[in-house]
């Protein structure tokens, strides 16, 4: 269960598809924890803005914006708008919850012998892989500058996590997850 989203779209008139009697706000969102995508019904009177980041956990109490979860929706159910600022928002997660990402280089293993789940990473080659392997063994990176750093064929590699979250968000048949749930 995601606890935090952040914002992709916001359409206060509804769905453009719905009829005028039934229409009511709507919001669509990435879960913070495991990139699951919402379609969210806001608090009548809420303005919300792209990238805002929002409570819709089961705590009611500390809902402030979202009245409540409609459902859980596929990448192909967002608006046009809600896919072209999904890099942007799943990049400021990343730079939000930089650590998390860089203990999966700390701790990222085979997936069989022939094949790690850092070459699941788009931009990310056997030869970057082994040299972040020999560098871990001398101590766990501290940040993605820190990788970089001990690295040198490893740089941007945010824009790597990034690349392969919109992977997995937009194949949901993709054999090895490493950061979206299913």
């Amino acid at each position: 269960m995601e606890d935090y989203a952040r914002i992709l779209d916001y359409l206060p008139q509804g769905l453009p598809d719905e009829k005028m009697f039934n229409r009511e706000p709507v919001a669509f969102a990435l879960g913070e924890d495991q990139f699951k995508i919402f379609e969210l019904v806001p608090k009548q009177g809420v303005t919300i803005s792209t990238g805002d980041r929002v409570y819709i956990g089961k705590d009611l109490d500390l809902r402030q914006e979202i009245l409540h979860v409609k459902k859980r929706i596929s990448y192909q159910e967002l608006t046009n708008a809600s896919q072209s600022e999904l890099p942007y928002v799943v990049m400021q997660i990343i730079k939000t919850h930089e650590q998390r990402f860089v203990q999966f280089f700390n701790e990222a293993q085979a997936i069989t012998t022939r094949f790690h789940m850092l070459e699941l990473l788009p931009g990310l080659g056997k030869k970057t892989m082994w040299s972040i392997i020999e560098e871990r063994k001398k101590g766990p990176f501290k940040d993605f500058a820190d990788i970089s750093k001990r690295v040198p064929l490893a740089h941007q590699i945010e824009k790597h996590v990034a690349q392969r979250i919109e992977a997995e968000l937009q194949n949901p048949d993709e054999k090895y997850r490493l950061f979206v749930a299913r």
